[in-house]
């Protein structure tokens, strides 16, 4: 009989103490409640509602023969339609030769972080991924102060002041908008002044536009115009086209970057080699001009700005603080206003909170805590996806075509996001009348 085995357990300093990633934990701890017959608003995943545009679908089917291994940084083909995207959307100029395309943009950040010696700054609050990535391969990460009044975005003037601290350091600077976890986003004169200081300090500037097609009216505008040659930018298919699951994302470089590209491409070669074949050949018709794409990105846009102004609406009812909704599927509710009455329950910080809002009203939400905020912070982001986005699309389509996606369309479409938002205020009330008797 084999004797169990000895061998110590012995992490990587850097590994040690890190947790699953949040927004994927929040998931299976909901799938898990569901499971054992509990009721769960999903507000804590963030994951498109909506269907992969049938086009799209249809080109999946017809290559899903393809079965090579395809060119480390990505098919020629693709990268060619992505070149032509950015043109069309952006009007900026690249070559199938700046774009690399990799199972996800989640890779290409951490390999980004991993060939380039540098610090990595980050605004707080952010998404989820960028600190550990950072800690797992052994870089600083520098926080940028933001504040509520600013609507949780990054001013140049804070920028500055840490890259005045060490001019010549190296530095790649997060810079993500429409923002996961505010859904607040940019006007030009910000990203100009922070374009400016970014080419001062000779900062990479890593723009993530994952987000950057569900701007709600269509006007997202990326920094890259105002400083091409210091902006690599982030972007996928899972969010506007709706295939999280299909797993590819692509970094278009700058020609003067040209070399942190290659030297990307040769640790991808000796890691995962290259994406699914048949998920590229299919994405090339995502990126090409499309009626139905097209249609379909409008839709969801007019969609995702309705149910967002909903919630906010609602929130700001409670006296729960959160920017208005321009871009993305989320909010960021700050709940500081009640911190007095949810102390006496033993509520002190972001991850308390959240707790006990799910236990309570099965509501899940994702403590502020694992965005980078300060743990006492009475903060947490929710996504207002809970909905059917195909039945949304259809309805949306047929009894609101010529009309405003009014209240009978939120309460005929999104039945749990009123449902869900309506039990926290429920808590929120009885939380305030409990602690005046």
């Amino acid at each position: 009989m084999l004797k169990k085995s000895k061998i110590p357990i012995n992490l990587n300093l850097n590994v040690r103490g890190l947790k699953q990633s949040a927004t994927l934990a929040i998931n299976e701890k909901c799938n898990q409640l569901a499971s054992e017959g509990k009721e769960v608003f999903h507000f804590g995943f963030g994951q498109s509602p909506f269907p992969i545009p049938l086009p799209v679908v249809e080109s999946l089917r017809h290559h899903a023969h393809e079965k090579n291994y395809l060119a480390v940084k990505g098919l020629f083909e693709l990268r060619e339609s992505i070149a032509d995207y950015w043109d069309r959307r952006q009007g900026l100029k690249y070559t199938a030769e700046d774009i690399m395309v990799s199972p996800g943009s989640k890779e290409l950040l951490f390999l980004l972080q991993l060939v380039y010696y540098g610090d990595l700054v980050i605004p707080t609050p952010s998404w989820v991924s960028y600190s550990p990535q950072a800690l797992i391969i052994g870089r600083r990460v520098n926080w940028v102060k933001t504040h509520r009044e600013n609507d949780w975005r990054l001013t140049p003037d804070e920028l500055e002041s840490l890259c005045m601290k060490d001019p010549s350091r190296p530095r790649i600077v997060i810079f993500n908008y429409p923002s996961n976890p505010t859904g607040s986003t940019y006007r030009v004169e910000q990203l100009k002044r922070i374009a400016a200081i970014a080419r001062r300090y000779n900062i990479i500037l890593l723009s993530d536009e994952i987000y950057g097609e569900l701007h709600h009216t269509g006007r997202h505008i990326s920094v890259a115009r105002y400083y091409p040659e210091g902006t690599i930018i982030s972007s996928g298919l899972s969010k506007w086209c709706g295939a999280g699951g299909w797993r590819l994302g692509m970094f278009t470089f700058p020609p003067d970057l040209r070399w942190l590209l290659d030297a990307l491409s040769v640790v991808a070669s000796e890691t995962y080699t290259s994406t699914s074949a048949p998920i590229q050949f299919a994405s090339i018709t995502a990126f090409q001009e499309n009626d139905v794409i097209n249609y379909q990105l409008k839709q969801s846009r007019r969609i995702l700005r309705a149910v967002g102004t909903y919630v906010h609406t609602q929130l700001t009812e409670m006296g729960i603080h959160t920017p208005i909704p321009k871009g993305g599927f989320y909010l960021f509710p700050d709940f500081s206003d009640y911190k007095q009455e949810l102390s006496q329950y033993g509520i002190h910080n972001s991850d308390q909170l959240c707790s006990k809002i799910l236990s309570d009203t099965g509501v899940a939400l994702l403590p502020s805590y694992d965005f980078g905020r300060p743990t006492e912070e009475l903060t947490a982001r929710l996504s207002y996806v809970d909905f059917d986005g195909a039945d949304a699309l259809k309805i949306a389509h047929s009894e609101y075509h010529n009309k405003s996606l009014d209240q009978q369309f939120i309460d005929q479409c999104c039945p749990r996001m009123v449902e869900g938002v309506r039990r926290i205020q429920q808590w929120l009330s009885a939380k305030k009348l409990e602690h005046v008797r």
